[in-house]
């Protein structure tokens, strides 16, 4: 084996495989590349756009603000008309309790008078007894007067008498007192009316006291419910 043939055999000892990209050790080195700057957050804005977001701030707070007061103004509006709403409905209230009956009571002035003149008639002293027929027959006519007046005032203002003889006994209007047999009468029927009722409108005031001729389950129904209550 000759000397060349050892060479070509023997490994040649090399340092560290150089990489393809490596420039090699005369190149200049590079120059560090300056890093992306980022904005900080505590970095302060430009002026203008600063004034500019605090005029749109401020101005969306003067809108708020005017929202809210005319909100609040329309409450306090409508509170102190609900307040004077119920203020009137009181006195309203306390009107009708006290002058409710004005009309009523103006309405039977006129009988007060005319009993009080009827009263002084019948108290004139009679010089003999024709004089005193012709005063209670005229005391007499006067009464009867005030009582078709009265009786006209009750009418307009809504109260009707209930006076039911001759009516088929009705427990919702009347009152039996006693049943009696009458003849040529059909059971069940207002043979006698002892006291009149009354009525405010629909509304009974005052049922009629009456005699109901017998045969009548109603009327005896009733008198029982009567000594029962």
């Amino acid at each position: 084996m000759n000397d060349t043939q050892k060479d070509e055999k023997t490994p040649h000892p090399r340092g560290p495989e150089t990489p393809a990209n490596d420039p090699g050790p005369d190149a200049m080195p590079a120059e560090p590349q300056a890093a992306p700057v980022e904005p900080q957050a505590g970095a302060e804005m430009p002026r203008a756009e600063l004034e500019a977001r605090f005029a749109a701030l401020a101005a969306e707070l003067a809108e708020k603000s005017a929202e809210f007061a005319a909100f609040k103004e329309s409450a306090q509006r409508q509170l102190a008309e609900k307040e004077n709403q119920r203020r009137r409905a009181e006195n309203e209230m306390v009107d009708t309790r006290k002058f409710g009956a004005a009309g009523f009571a103006r309405d039977t002035l006129a009988l007060a008078d005319n009993l009080r003149r009827a009263l002084a008639a019948a108290a004139a002293p009679a010089q003999d007894q024709a004089q005193r027929a012709q005063m209670f027959e005229s005391l007499r006519q006067g009464v009867e007067l005030i009582e078709r007046e009265f009786a006209s005032i009750l009418e307009r203002n809504g109260i009707r008498r209930i006076d039911p003889l001759g009516e088929k006994f009705d427990p919702n209007w009347h009152q039996a007192m006693f049943e009696a047999e009458v003849p040529g009468a059909e059971p069940g029927t207002v043979t006698q009316v002892v006291q009149p009722g009354y009525r405010l409108h629909d509304r009974l005031l005052r049922p009629a006291m009456v005699g109901v001729a017998k045969g009548d389950g109603a009327a005896r129904g009733s008198e029982s419910d009567e000594d029962e209550a």
